[in-house]
């Protein structure tokens, strides 16, 4: 595996582009071959070139987190965006969706009756062109109602006068060592149990979303009708280290530089430090993963310690790399890597083309 040296300043958020391409056309087909729509998470990348391309591949849309993110992408032409958050809108809020819906076909999110009520109050009489999904609970335990309460929160909002068309699910309890398939099965059953009852009280034609990165590959047609998967674009530690992609397959890096060095005690592995911290790589580290980051060329390598500008490396490779030295850094959450830099250097064929701006960076509300 050659390293991609772009000469950008270091820490720098590096995109192939030729593995972008492959992950975005590897999840389109696995997706329609199992007669499911795809409408990815744009909060992963947040880069409208990506949106477009993800588009071209056969998205029907997008999935973002926040109003104005819808906003960045709509102005970007993308004509279809799900909201996948419980939104509690105000009147300010009903305004940007509303002038959201006369460029895109809108749908976001409720998971209460407060907070459908509220919605379809804030939107007064267009309440009806902001559709709405119902968020499902199907054992992430984060955000969603039980399966057996959707009908009380559809029922609401239907009485408001939204438009109530389907269900929603995160099965984010999949991020763990061999969680996965266990967590689809949690999903396919809180979705079932969810749709029978809102069938039976005359919801017709439901659009049934969930999916995450580490589950989108096992997920059925059974009872889902959409996937909504972010972070495959790109790959991680987190995913590598789960077994949900390989080391060829990771798309984003961070090129950083050697420029200290820490000997270790005989028979000890050494230490060095590479200018990439929490500052460009984020500082998530879950219970299981066995460092901050990796190195994308050295996989037996660690980072074991970050500070804002620093990363620790713990190399049990023999001799260190020289001061100076240029190497990848996968971040463990990519999503935040991409999310706290103002644009992306991009390759192609392993040489510089061209950067891309991290258009929706910031935008949290």
């Amino acid at each position: 595996m050659v390293p991609i040296l772009t000469g950008a300043s270091t820490p720098a958020v590096v995109v192939d582009a030729d593995i972008l391409g492959r992950n975005i056309a590897a999840m389109a087909r696995s997706v329609q071959e199992r007669g499911l729509v795809l409408r990815p998470h744009a909060k992963t990348h947040k880069i409208i070139e990506i949106a477009h391309h993800q588009i071209a591949a056969g998205a029907i849309g997008l999935t973002v987190a926040t109003v104005g993110e819808a906003e960045v992408f709509a102005a970007a032409g993308v004509t279809d965006i799900f909201i996948a958050y419980p939104l509690w809108v105000d009147e300010r809020a009903a305004g940007r969706l509303l002038t959201l819906a006369d460029h895109a076909h809108m749908t976001v999110g409720v998971e209460s009756a407060e907070g459908a009520l509220r919605l379809a109050r804030s939107l007064g009489a267009s309440a009806s062109r902001v559709e709405v999904r119902i968020e499902v609970d199907s054992g992430h335990h984060r955000s969603g109602v039980p399966p057996h309460e959707v009908l009380e929160v559809a029922a609401a909002a239907s009485a408001a006068g939204l438009a109530v068309v389907g269900i929603f699910t995160f099965p984010g309890h999949s991020y763990g060592p061999g969680a996965a398939e266990a967590a689809v099965a949690d999903e396919a059953r809180a979705l079932s149990v969810a749709v029978s009852a809102l069938e039976d009280a005359g919801f017709r034609d439901l659009e049934v979303s969930g999916g995450s990165t580490p589950s989108a590959r096992l997920s059925s047609g059974s009872t889902l009708t959409e996937l909504r998967p972010g972070v495959y674009v790109f790959g991680d530690a987190q995913q590598w280290e789960l077994g949900h992609c390989l080391p060829e397959d990771i798309a984003l890096t961070v090129e950083g530089t050697v420029v200290s060095h820490r000997c270790g005690a005989p028979g000890q592995p050494g230490r060095f430090i590479v200018d990439a911290g929490s500052k460009v790589l984020g500082s998530d580290r879950a219970p299981w993963a066995t460092g901050y980051g990796r190195l994308l060329d050295h996989p037996e390598a660690r980072i074991v310690a970050l500070s804002e500008h620093h990363a620790t490396v713990e190399w049990p490779c023999g001799a260190l790399p020289p001061l100076g030295a240029r190497l990848r850094v996968v971040p463990n959450h990519v999503c935040l890597a991409v999310n706290l830099v103002d644009e992306v250097q991009v390759v192609r064929d392993g040489v510089l083309r061209e950067r891309w701006t991290v258009a929706a960076r910031g935008r949290n509300s």
